[in-house]
């Protein structure tokens, strides 16, 4: 069954656009809610935001969903991601939501939600509540004492910093470190440097003054040039970027320079494997993730387990074949020993430990591996389905065989945004360069 409202990541959209309205965040409410209702205690949702100004709408409308079907609403304000999934743990929930949309400009938002125990919901409970959403969902609603109330968590900030700081080694501070911080203008702007404070790092603060329109705008991890400058201009020795919703990182070395993912992971499944954490003999990245990882972490004797794009398939096959490292080469990192999503924030202090550790700087730490030429486009379409296009087919075909067994080709629909991303990697980058150029234009052509 095809879905209508969820994407990879949830639901996301142009906030009062199309899809994300208040009437369809409050019905989100209702059904989630719905779905969710167990047992003879007080229900309890907990729901936590980034800082974009429709976040106050949706909040609001899905807590009026939520209560209406009996539910209590424990609202956190500001909070990452990785934050709600642990305090809807925590705090012993039924359920948590997310209201971001992540990297995304301020204009778009969106709804994630998070089972009892942390986790995403599974593509079929999604679809439970897409038929739920679709229907006349009026006999649902509780009367007279059973409606829900809501209230205000002062705690949460506290709670998750304390979580934070205790994923350290204990043996280790940051004491001496000088560190550059970019939260996004998100949802961390207010527990990530404290936490990092607290632990003994002489922090930098930038991208932390939100004004409910400038999340992501030209700081971040989809802008790391803005924290690389202020690297080279506090001589620091890391600069950390958060995103929107603080689920992901894009770490920055001493030199300005931009290490992601991929040569993160490569990090943590080296230390960890040396310090016997490292489970499931490898790591879980998707199939976006360089050739040059793979072939690192088989010099090392470790496997790579690749998925399709999204950072809950990543943790699907984590915790079917027992791996406690995964992530993707955007910088979502995930290291299940501590969360049930990916923590940008807890992935940083993972890196930072083995700073103090090594006592070396970031760039020689993170120099892991050479990179296999890659080029990503982003091929922007309206409407239709151009990749069943049989012109479209024949050139990812043609370019797949030009390739060889040595190359890799994916090519595939965004889940987010209305783009087809065409990556292509070899170890001739004139090659790659030529074969994504060709699929490039064959989309184009037909949309």
């Amino acid at each position: 069954m095809a879905r209508k409202y969820f994407g990879t990541d949830g639901i996301r959209g142009l906030a009062n656009g199309d899809k994300l309205t208040p009437d369809l965040a409050m019905k989100v409410g209702m059904a989630a809610g719905t779905k969710f209702v167990r047992g003879e205690h007080r229900n309890r949702v907990v729901i936590g935001k980034d800082t974009r100004r429709s976040g106050y709408m949706i909040e609001t409308a899905l807590t009026a969903g939520f209560t209406a079907v009996g539910m209590d609403v424990y609202l956190l304000g500001p909070m990452p991601t990785p934050a709600v999934a642990m305090l809807t743990r925590s705090l012993r929930a039924d359920l948590g939501v997310m209201i971001s949309a992540s990297h995304n400009p301020y204009d778009d938002n969106g709804i994630k939600l998070f089972r009892p125990d942390g986790y995403k919901l599974s593509d079929e409970v999604e679809l439970d509540i897409e038929r739920l959403l679709d229907s006349d969902m009026s006999s649902l609603l509780a009367h007279g004492r059973d409606i829900g109330r809501a209230y205000r968590d002062e705690e949460a900030r506290t709670r998750y910093i304390e979580y934070a700081k205790r994923t350290l080694p204990r043996n280790i501070d940051l004491g001496g470190l000088r560190v550059v911080l970019d939260c996004a203008n998100g949802a961390a702007y207010k527990v990530a440097p404290v936490a990092l404070w607290e632990l003994g790092a002489e922090v930098f603060t930038i991208g932390a003054e939100p004004d409910g329109f400038n999340i992501n705008h030209k700081v971040g991890s989809t802008a790391p040039e803005a924290v690389a400058a202020k690297v080279k201009e506090f001589r620091a020795d890391i600069g950390i970027a958060l995103d929107g919703d603080a689920d992901r990182v894009i770490i920055i070395d001493e030199k300005g320079n931009v290490v992601d993912g991929d040569q993160f992971m490569a990090v943590i499944a080296h230390s960890w494997m040396e310090r016997e954490m490292l489970q499931g003999g490898g790591i879980v990245a998707t199939i976006m993730s360089n050739l040059g990882l793979e072939r690192y972490l088989t010099s090392l004797g470790l496997t790579l387990e690749r998925t399709q794009v999204g950072d809950r398939y990543v943790l699907e096959a984590m915790r079917a074949k027992g791996f406690n490292v995964g992530g993707e080469q955007s910088g979502h990192i995930i290291l299940s020993d501590f969360t049930t999503t990916g923590d940008g924030l807890v992935a940083a202090l993972q890196l930072l430990a083995v700073l103090k550790q090594q006592n070396r700087t970031i760039s020689e730490i993170c120099a892991r591996f050479t990179k296999v030429p890659q080029l990503l486009r982003n091929v922007k379409f309206k409407s239709g389905k151009p990749l069943e296009n049989k012109h479209v087919v024949q050139a990812i075909n043609d370019g797949q065989a030009t390739l060889g067994g040595g190359g890799r080709l994916v090519v595939r629909a965004s889940g987010t945004e209305p783009v087809i991303r065409v990556m292509g990697e070899a170890d001739d980058e004139a090659l790659v360069a030529s074969v994504v150029g060709q699929i490039e234009a064959a989309i184009l052509a037909v949309v």
